[in-house]
């Protein structure tokens, strides 16, 4: 496997692998099983009445909806792959890269926890023991992922070679 500085230990882990299976595993689950009337229901975790089914509209939005979950898992999963092995002895890339990918996640973080939080019937959204799994996922976890990526930014637990590097241009990397 090819060497990865840009994306090393815990967020490689987290951005490479977890990230997009967590991401796509819900795609699927809408797609196939259990199925959209399933994930339609679970959005909003309250004493609503729970429809039998959907109309062509709601399935058809909620399948778009699994599509877009499975696009963040590609996404993810192959471009980090593609920086990984495009440009492996150009650190600075690497991470400019990386970086360039992060910062659309993270923006896509703060508009989907915006969304998902106000779109909660407000006797719930500060009643977080009243939260189901994929209001936890849609917010909870989404939350995680943002502040990893803003600590990717600082430079916790890893080495930066352009985002925060004075007058950094280019770090080769010989290996």
């Amino acid at each position: 496997m090819a060497s990865f500085p840009a994306l090393t230990g815990f967020y490689k882990f987290l951005f490479l692998y977890f990230e997009p299976f967590s991401t796509s595993f819900p795609a699927l689950m809408i797609l196939f099983f259990p199925g959209a009337a399933w994930f339609y229901n679970e959005l909003v975790p309250w004493g609503l009445e729970v429809p039998a089914s959907l109309d062509a509209r709601t399935r058809l939005a909620v399948w778009q909806l699994g599509n877009c979950y499975l696009l963040l898992g590609m996404v993810s999963s192959l471009v980090f792959r593609a920086i990984r092995d495009s440009v492996p002895k150009d650190l600075a890339v690497q991470e400019r890269l990386v970086g360039a990918l992060l910062t659309c996640l993270a923006i896509a973080d703060v508009t989907h926890v915006g969304a998902s939080f106000l779109g909660l019937p407000e006797a719930i959204r500060y009643d977080f023991g009243s939260w189901n799994l994929t209001t936890h996922g849609n917010i909870t976890f989404t939350l995680f992922l943002f502040f990893s990526r803003l600590a990717w930014f600082a430079g916790l637990g890893r080495e930066r070679y352009y985002y925060g590097v004075v007058g950094a241009k280019g770090v080769k990397y010989d290996q």
